[in-house]
């Protein structure tokens, strides 16, 4: 998968002026306002304006409200974008196509177990256009699409749900050729696989070029640990299991990495004397959090 990367953006003040418009927003504050709210910044710097005028080709193109998150970016490692739509945003641009006529699931009678909850090993997502003799067919298997990390994910908690996101936004891609965007999970994974070579001399991070091993850069750094760290937190996962995670990819980590690592602090649960001890799962509520704010 490709990200977005835009060099030449064209009648700029005319797209800025289109969306302060149509969002009643002040002109002059629409740029600061979305760099705030509708990008993933990962490395504490603001996006670029052209990273930002990149979000708004693309939101302009699906008309997608970036200022409620129907539409976000992650940078990428080359300065563009990894454009992101939440499910609700996926949805709705598929209703409001205009050959758009229904959608409907079937689900495979095999079932299988993954991590104690069970799963269709197949989804059908069929769309009907008005403009078509026959429905669009599309079916994806549990185990292509499943994503098994060593971090807490989605997946773990609702795995049927995530399955059944996904054969709707590959069917919604296939029925009505939206191309460029991704969801939420397909962005994390590139962000993951996102790594700066070892001898990219514009790597501050680089070693020799005798070692082969790539260090992993600052932005993926912080995307994975964010998610990564709230686990260690709350007692579910180990700081000595996120590194091994990192060095099963073959990566190595900078020395500030590491620090930021080692001052994770397990939080222990309150124990109250005569009581039964609890640990919430703090992610699967943040995750559920952010489905409810992107709604």
């Amino acid at each position: 998968m490709s990200a977005t990367n835009v060099a030449l953006m064209p009648k700029k003040n005319n797209l800025i002026g289109k969306f302060a418009d149509k969002f009643n927003v002040d002109e002059k504050k629409v740029m600061d306002i979305l760099k705030s709210t509708a990008f993933k910044q990962r490395d504490g710097k603001p996006p670029s304006d052209d990273q930002m005028m990149a979000l708004l080709i693309v939101a302009d193109q699906y008309g997608l409200n970036p200022f409620v998150k129907e539409i976000y970016a992650y940078p990428d490692k080359s300065n563009g974008i990894v454009p992101v739509v939440g499910v609700d945003g996926w949805s709705r641009i598929m209703n409001d196509h205009t050959q758009m006529d229904g959608i409907e699931f079937r689900y495979s009678p095999e079932t299988t177990q993954h991590k104690g909850k069970l799963v269709h090993d197949w989804i059908e997502c069929i769309i009907t256009r008005k403009d078509r003799s026959k429905p669009i067919v599309v079916r994806e298997y549990f185990d292509e699409v499943v994503r098994n990390a060593s971090f807490a994910t989605p997946w773990d908690t609702h795995p049927k749900r995530m399955h059944r996101h996904k054969a709707e936004i590959q069917g919604a891609r296939i029925a009505f050729g939206f191309a460029g965007i991704y969801d939420e999970d397909e962005a994390e994974r590139i962000m993951e696989k996102d790594i700066t070579p070892l001898n990219d001399e514009t790597n501050p991070n680089a070693k020799n070029k005798d070692d082969k091993r790539p260090i992993l850069e600052d932005a993926t750094f912080k995307t994975i640990a964010d998610k990564y760290r709230e686990a260690v937190e709350i007692g579910k996962k180990t700081v000595e299991g996120f590194v091994a995670w990192v060095e099963s990819k073959g990566a190595d980590m900078t020395d500030s990495q590491k620090a930021e690592v080692a001052s994770w602090a397990v939080r222990k649960p309150d124990v109250v004397e005569g009581e039964a001890t609890a640990v919430d799962d703090d992610f699967t509520k943040a995750y559920e959090q952010t489905e409810s704010e992107n709604a």
